[in-house]
């Protein structure tokens, strides 16, 4: 018995070294499948899943793997082709209400020279302010359609603070009318990024408006020495969940006037497509809106 245990010490010697092999390589291969899966979601290819080893397992994992990416890639080819569908759509239709809008505008303008009683001027007024919001929304959907297609932005080196200063001094008359002072709290720190101007104007401009709706008197603007731009205001009749929501396309707020639920949808598109963060936030009864790029 003795004489056979060398032998059997080798034998053993050698099985675990093969199945070290075997678990070393199996263990690769996954490792393979994972790193090429990840590529695969990750990057627009038609290539699929394949692996250097022989083991049958693993190559029906790699087949059952590649069976589901075809899917997928069908499922995102599908929702592509809906979605330019759905933007060409709401393209044309923007685009063919603006000339009606604008003869009915015409006539508006016409009626409010004729004389009428005070009832038929208090309805001028109503139908009037309707069709404005109409007109805000017509152009804000065209707009989203055409900034969902565009690829790129003129990116170029631009001054925050500048930047900043401008769009509210654009729209400190209108906030002055709204009733709301303005407090703005800027770094002495000169804040420079690589950012597209018009588009970097339309989100700050945006994000104002937005604050004129629900703004309850208050309006306040600080830009950290970070780069972090912070817009809050109080808004009691907002919460927690409308907050959420604020970014979505669409959606409004019933306390918001002439709100057409597109405004900060363009700011999130905008600020996303230039590698910036967006994000909105309810505490204490103050809507606050945070930037950074």
């Amino acid at each position: 018995m003795e004489s056979w245990l060398p032998v059997i010490c080798g034998i053993l010697t050698i099985i675990i070294c093969a199945l070290s092999v075997k678990i070393y390589l199996m263990k690769k291969s996954v490792k393979e499948i994972g790193e090429k899966l990840s590529e695969k979601l990750r990057i627009e290819t038609n290539t699929l899943i394949d692996i250097s080893s022989r083991d049958s397992d693993l190559r029906r994992l790699a087949d059952t793997l590649n069976v589901e990416l075809r899917k997928l890639r069908k499922e995102r080819r599908c929702f592509k082709q809906g979605d330019k569908e759905l933007k060409d759509a709401v393209t044309n239709i923007s685009h063919d209400l603006r000339t009606p809008l604008t003869a009915v505008f015409g006539y508006l303008e016409l009626l409010k020279k004729e004389e009428k009683s005070e009832t038929a001027a208090g309805y001028l007024n109503i139908i009037e302010n309707r069709t404005q919001v109409m007109r805000e929304l017509t152009e804000e959907l065209f707009d989203y359609s055409l900034l969902s297609y565009a690829e790129e932005d003129k990116k170029e080196n631009v001054c925050l603070n500048a930047a900043l200063e401008e769009s509210i001094a654009s729209f400190y008359g209108a906030i002055r009318q709204s009733g709301i002072e303005p407090e703005i709290f800027m770094t002495e720190r000169r804040i420079e990024r690589n950012l597209d101007t018009m588009a970097l104007n339309r989100i700050f401009g945006n994000i104002i408006n937005n604050a004129m709706k629900y703004s309850d008197g208050d309006f306040k603007v600080e830009l950290k020495e970070d780069g972090t731009i912070i817009f809050s205001n109080s808004a009691k009749k907002l919460n927690s969940v409308t907050t959420e929501r604020l970014f979505d396309r669409f959606y409004t707020v019933e306390t918001g006037r002439n709100s057409t639920g597109l405004g900060l949808s363009i700011s999130r598109l905008l600020t996303e497509r230039m590698g910036g963060r967006i994000r909105a936030e309810y505490e204490k009864g103050k809507l606050v809106i945070i930037v950074k790029f």
